[in-house]
């Protein structure tokens, strides 16, 4: 039963690492023909160069469809899902193309009671598949840098390292590395077990995010009444305090009646997980009393983590067809006053390497069910666009734009 006494809600989601010179990129170097009807009716072709537009028309009636620029300096996960909620980071980080500093490394080995193997850059595959057979036998986690981002990654064997132990190996790492100055923006967890000789990095990975210095829509949506909620690792990336966490990692928990589906042949995204969550969000916002209504941040990393930096073009494409497959069925949780607000947090540079973390204009589509879209834009260029359209709708846009320093945007 839909309680009567709800406010709005505003659903923003992110398509992550789905940067728009990205898409045209993807789509280029397709071995199919792209289907993306519903981001397309969304405005999505009016984006794209005229190269795309026999696949995906423009759309002049869509309610609001622009690139984006972010205007902080890094193309970070975490820097790109915090400004959309109104923290500029104006900061450069330091990456570690030779592994971390010896000093650090043996004090992490004392504190966690475990070696550690490795300790070099590399992309999150080549690092298991390389050192797996060592960590297995020795119970030494596989530690590595990023090849794009300022993060510090722990592999670990669920098999071989309990995953409670592996979140407090990454918290350990985490608190370590800021008292002795490294500077990264996260410690990642990769948890994987083994299926039939293949690497499943599984959905219990666990992140530690540099703190916040300033406050995020989340906080001032929160203090105005809003509920907010977090869905698959958003709340891990932003690292504000939300009031509800929604994280479906076993696949037992996935509702057949909703349709689930996997883009990759193995079954090791996390996106269907993801968007069951959101649709139970969506749920929630309606089944209860919520008379400020409610804000939702859904993050859907497979074109990232998965097939991103492994630079795999088609099981790229298939995990974003396949959001836009269940796109109707997300909206269709969504009534009448409700905003659903859709873009990515950085876009994925394809080299012969790697795939890497790129600044580049990013889509930003957004809908207000059964409105014309009456909310105002910034006229600066910022992904924090994101969170004042949400703000608007949530009564909180003043405060927003004072409370994150926006005013130069507005």
């Amino acid at each position: 039963m839909i309680s009567m006494a709800n406010g709005p809600t505003a659903l923003l989601i992110v398509l992550d690492a789905v940067g728009v010179s990205t898409l045209q990129y993807l789509m280029r170097h397709a071995k199919h023909t792209v289907s993306l009807p519903h981001l397309g009716a969304m405005g999505l072709g009016n984006l794209l160069t005229t190269e795309f537009h026999a696949l995906i028309p423009r759309r002049p009636r869509a309610q609001f469809a622009a690139a984006i620029t972010q205007a902080s300096a890094y193309p970070d996960s975490t820097i790109g899902h915090r400004e959309m909620v109104g923290v500029i980071d104006p900061r450069r980080y330091q990456l570690f193309p030779d592994g971390f500093p010896v000093e650090f490394v043996t004090a992490l080995e004392r504190q966690i009671g475990r070696g550690l193997i490795f300790n070099r850059m590399a992309g999150g595959v080549e690092a298991i598949e390389d050192n797996r057979e060592l960590h297995e036998r020795t119970g030494k986690p596989i530690l590595y840098a990023s090849k794009c981002d300022p993060v510090m990654q722990l592999a670990m064997n669920e098999g071989v390292i309990p995953v409670r132990e592996q979140h407090r190996i990454v918290d350990t790492a985490f608190d370590l590395a800021r008292r002795m100055g490294v500077n990264i923006t996260r410690v990642i967890g990769r948890s994987y077990v083994i299926k039939d000789g293949a690497i499943f990095r599984t959905p219990n990975r666990h992140d530690r995010t540099l703190p916040l210095e300033s406050p995020t829509l989340v906080d001032v949506a929160r203090g105005k009444g809003v509920r907010t909620v977090s869905v698959g690792k958003t709340a891990e990336l932003v690292g504000a305090r939300f009031d509800d966490l929604i994280k479906i990692t076993d696949a037992a928990l996935l509702d057949p009646a909703l349709g689930p589906r996997f883009a990759d042949a193995k079954r090791r995204d996390s996106n269907p997980y993801t968007i069951q969550g959101t649709i139970e969000a969506l749920k929630a916002a309606k089944g209860a009393t919520r008379p400020r209504g409610t804000f939702v941040f859904a993050n859907l990393v497979d074109a990232d983590s998965l097939f991103g930096h492994t630079r795999d073009v088609d099981g790229a494409l298939r995990a974003i067809e396949e959001f836009d497959r269940r796109l109707p069925q997300i909206k269709g949780y969504l009534v009448a006053g409700d905003l659903l607000v859709i873009t990515a947090d950085h876009g994925m540079e394809h080299r012969d390497d790697y795939g890497y973390h790129s600044l580049e204009p990013l889509p930003m589509l957004s809908e207000r069910v059964g409105d014309e879209f009456a909310l105002a834009a910034f006229s600066e260029e910022t992904l924090a666009l994101a969170g004042y359209l949400a703000a608007q709708l949530l009564g909180c846009a003043d405060e927003y734009v004072a409370t994150c320093g926006l005013e130069a945007y507005r």
